[in-house]
């Protein structure tokens, strides 16, 4: 009787609320019973802003909006509790999980979604340093740790995915959001894709309770703007696109598994990414095997109607997305919100609802949020921004640093530089408590920011007057008399670089130079006769020619931690070595982009007049406190065939006084191809780390995959015939060797 009870019981119980079925058998049971309207809700998306909060009641308080929105249910949230503490946070998410599963006739549950440029983009969480920070360690292992300490913060306070990371290719830095990817190599955002996808997801076995999903972004071309202005035309040609712009994300999806993918604002060759079958099912899943969902980036399905002006109207815009692939409508009203009517006339569209349903309630089945929805509260506040996270996020800012030049004038030495000049408008509140922090009474700092260099307007801002900058640069001059060496804070902020939004925002700059007055301010200050040394902070790569020629010395820090400045002090002194490498090209003006290293031969073949026809600094570009040799590269076999494989071999040794990490690179260069081929691509990277006078091996793999390109017919070959192979400490610094691939 007992028994026949329990299977009574399980059997009365619907398939989808029982765990021991498959997540398919689960997401089939319950799409057979959902009406048409359930299943449109499931494709939508809102944004927590129009009405969801927390009384000081610590309750749960909805407007008449939301409360609407969420009668039929709801595919996700974005970013509910995001300016409340994290433990606050989870109690939010919590009611508000409760109330969607409650008021819900079937008891499906919400997503809620984040962002994670750096760090959870909320209140309360470990500030890391930003994506191209990560790209300039060089260093995947620990990347995909920050990762990790991310995806743990998000979940802890009752988030579940995350529209990140971008996988796209930032080639141009007029573009304003340069910084939230892994800069302009294939093969390096590649592997920071990976490292940092998997680490959201703890290795997709976390997705159930401890880790959140991602949503790489933007499929595909996005950044490749013309003009480098957000939403604007996309010129790539299909080699580039192919060859170029999607390995991350069929790295991505392959490799990483993530969970979600978002489409991009822009078009591929004038069809609009939104509402493209062959880009989103054809490519996406057809060749590729994904199976998670796709999202649109906000409000871009209703803009097929009303600003790409590829749909007549509304209607056919939401149509053109359904058909396509995208699953999910972030934001809108004038798109999926008109699906229950026009598949009341078109009922031959119920295939694709039903399709993009389905992979929305797969997502949440991963997700675990049909059997575990909420979050342990009591775990919160020991958990989000703990010690441990503070201090990986100082670990990731000390392989980060770059030193892009140096006269000998760093490290300095606490013992023989007693007063040191912290100055310029980058410089924050906190750099002088981080600065005393990491030497204590050793040093006496004379502090003195200057001037701003905007007015902090959030959607277009205005460089802070002349006459401003003018009165701040006397002020540092006049206070840094005493002071036996300077550190000068320049570069860009937070509103010199960003993205520009869709309605009254601008992000974008037709010029790479440093803003405002500081070439000035550098100039002045090496008319004192001091040291000079530079920290570059910024969010977009910038042409520093001044700072260049003028400074003794300078660590390009772009973005970096909320504990940033004390990494920087400790690279200033010396207790960190810096072993940070380029992700980017650095041009010497903006008239010579597009000028990433592994651009067409034929590019390098003709410069400009009155300009030197080299980069300011190359690609992987970095320098050390102390010195690394290489010993001649040397292959294990002169010939590779094309199914088999060989090794490439190296010997690194500090030939200086000092430990420290050297990032060995690989490079191959295709001597003649079918079509007319870069001048070198980056194709391995191992980050190593040696005491003085230790020596080590360094070996890659060769294996034929790797010298692939779209050849004539538009086909994968690996181009037979003669290779150069390059082994170095950048793009421009290498040992080189041929081979053939035979």
């Amino acid at each position: 009787m007992i028994w026949g009870g329990v299977l009574a019981a399980q059997t009365a119980k619907p398939i989808y609320k029982q765990p021991e079925h498959s997540i398919s058998e689960r997401v089939s049971d319950l799409l057979e019973r959902m009406t048409l309207e359930e299943k449109v809700a499931q494709m939508r998306m809102f944004h927590a802003q129009i009405g969801v909060a927390l009384n000081e009641k610590d309750e749960l308080e909805l407007s008449d909006k939301v409360i609407e929105k969420l009668k039929m249910g709801i595919g996700g949230i974005k970013n509910p509790g995001e300016h409340l503490s994290p433990h606050r946070a989870a109690i939010l998410n919590n009611q508000l999980q409760k109330y969607i599963i409650e008021n819900g006739r079937l008891g499906i549950p919400g997503f809620f979604v984040t962002e994670s440029y750096n760090g959870v983009d909320a209140a309360g969480c470990t500030r890391f340093g930003r994506p191209i920070n990560m790209a300039s360690t060089f260093n995947p292992a620990l990347v995909k740790e920050v990762f990790d300490a991310v995806g743990r913060e998000a979940r802890w306070r009752g988030l579940h995915l995350t529209h990140s990371p971008e996988a796209d290719i930032v080639r141009d830095p007029r573009f304003g959001r340069m910084s939230e990817a892994f800069g302009e190599d294939t093969y390096l955002t590649s592997q920071m894709i990976i490292s940092a996808i998997t680490g959201l997801q703890g290795d997709y076995k976390g997705l159930k309770s401890s880790h959140i999903g991602a949503v790489a972004k933007h499929f595909a071309g996005y950044a490749q703007v013309a003009g480098g202005t957000n939403f604007a035309s996309i010129e790539i040609s299909p080699r580039t696109l192919v060859d170029e712009i999607f390995p991350p994300f069929k790295a991505a999806v392959i490799e990483a598994n993530t969970l979600g993918i978002m489409a991009s604002h822009g078009d591929i060759n004038g069809v609009a990414s939104h509402a493209n079958p062959w880009l989103l099912t054809e490519v996406l899943r057809e060749q590729w095997g994904f199976e998670g969902y796709v999202v649109s980036d906000a409000n871009d399905i209703g803009r097929l109607h009303y600003f790409m002006k590829v749909a007549e109207t509304p209607e056919e815009a939401a149509i053109l997305g359904l058909k396509a692939g995208v699953d999910v409508d972030l934001y809108a009203e004038d798109a999926y919100a008109l699906l229950p009517e026009i598949v009341s006339k078109k009922p031959e569209l119920m295939k694709y609802i039903d399709r993009s349903a389905a992979r929305v309630l797969r997502t949440k089945f991963i997700l675990g949020l049909f059997d575990d929805p909420y979050i342990d509260i009591e775990q919160v506040a020991s958990s989000v921004r703990s010690q441990s996270h503070l201090d990986l996020a100082k670990d990731a800012d000390r392989e980060s640093i770059i030193l892009l030049q140096n006269n000998g004038v760093l490290p300095l030495s606490p013992a023989k530089t007693k007063k040191i000049g912290l100055v310029g408008p980058l410089l924050t509140s906190e750099t002088r408590e981080q600065f005393a922090n990491a030497f204590g009474e050793e040093v006496e700092f004379i502090e003195a920011k200057g001037f701003e260099l905007t007015d902090g307007n959030g959607a277009v801002p205005q460089l802070a007057p002349e006459e401003a900058q003018r009165r701040g640069i006397k002020e540092i001059i006049d206070k840094v008399q005493q002071a036996e060496a300077i550190v000068a804070f320049v570069g860009g902020d937070e509103f010199t670089a960003k993205e520009g939004f869709f309605n009254n925002a601008l992000g974008d700059r037709e010029r790479i130079d440093p803003v405002g007055l500081q070439d000035e301010l550098i100039a002045s200050l090496k008319k004192l006769g001091k040291p000079l040394i530079i920290v570059l902070k910024h969010r977009r790569t910038l042409s520093i020619n001044t700072f260049a020629k003028k400074a003794d010395a300078i660590l390009d820090c772009w973005d970096l931690s909320e504990k940033g400045d004390y990494a920087i002090a400790e690279v200033l002194f010396g207790k960190v070595n810096p072993s940070g490498k380029l992700p980017v090209t650095v041009p010497r003006s903006i008239g010579q982009l597009p000028f990433h290293y592994s651009q067409k031969e034929i590019n390098y073949k003709k410069g400009y007049l009155f300009a030197e026809n080299k980069p300011l600094y190359p690609f992987g570009h970095g320098l050390s406190y102390t010195t690394f040799d290489y010993s001649p590269v040397q292959l294990s076999h002169p010939v590779l065939h094309e199914n088999g494989s060989m090794y490439a071999t190296v010997k690194v040794t500090n030939t200086g006084s000092l430990p420290g990490k050297e990032t060995v690179q690989l490079y191959l260069k295709d001597l003649i191809g079918t079509v007319v081929r870069p001048m070198q691509e980056l194709k391995g990277f191992q980050k190593i780390e040696l005491m003085p006078g230790e020596s080590k091996e360094v070996s890659f793999e060769i294996l034929p995959e790797m010298l692939e390109y779209c050849g004539l017919d538009m086909e994968k070959n690996q181009g037979k015939g003669t290779f150069e192979l390059r082994v170095g400490s950048s793009s421009a610094s290498f040992q080189a060797i041929n081979f053939e691939l035979q």
